[in-house]
């Protein structure tokens, strides 16, 4: 894929795009040296924002500007719902995650943050926001997943499978199809939506 605009966005991240890829939590995570109460804590929030991802998935959706935009979104739709939800909830019962500690486990700033951020986008109705925000989501974990699948390991598998989820595989088409919506977008942007974007 060429870089176009969500390239070019990616390019002027830096160093922030570089900390997400490179944070030594995805090299914990691929070597399987992450301890069990850390990655329940992190699955616990990432499952939080799961509902927020699934509305501005669906918005970004309903937005699109035609059908053949819309089918891979809500092939993507399924894939969160389905193959995702259920790791979530095997991961939850290996780790020892009760319903109970998942419902009064305390929000976390950050995961609140991204939360907000993706409930905004939605209800902004600018099919430009919505994307960017699903842009660098899923790219990023794409990146991460990617750069650590040659030294992961089998075991645990709630720390292998969160990997094999996000690497190109399985999200390549995804990141494509979004980057490709994003990059369309650019003609019918303002400045002012282009600064936001």
């Amino acid at each position: 894929m060429s870089e176009g605009f969500s390239g070019k966005l990616r390019v002027e991240a830096g160093q922030a795009w570089e900390a997400i890829v490179k944070h030594r939590f995805t090299d914990e995570l691929a070597a399987g040296t992450i301890s069990a109460p850390a990655m329940k804590k992190y699955l616990i929030q990432d499952y939080r924002f799961l509902d927020a991802f699934v509305v501005l998935l669906g918005a970004t959706i309903a937005h699109a500007r035609t059908l053949q935009d819309r089918i891979p979104g809500c092939q993507f739709i399924a894939l969160i719902t389905g193959r995702e939800n259920t790791y979530f909830h095997r991961s939850f019962e290996s780790l020892g995650v009760s319903a109970e500690e998942l419902e009064s486990t305390p929000d976390d700033p950050a995961m609140t943050g991204f939360q907000n951020l993706m409930l905004s986008a939605a209800r902004s109705g600018e099919l430009s926001e919505m994307l960017a925000v699903l842009v660098v989501a899923e790219w990023s974990y794409m990146s991460w997943a990617d750069r650590v699948l040659p030294t992961a390991v089998a075991e645990p598998f709630w720390s292998r499978e969160w990997v094999d989820l996000h690497t190109s595989s399985a999200l390549g088409s995804v990141v494509d199809w979004l980057r490709g919506l994003l990059d369309k977008e650019e003609p019918h942007l303002s400045e002012e939506q282009a600064q936001v974007v």
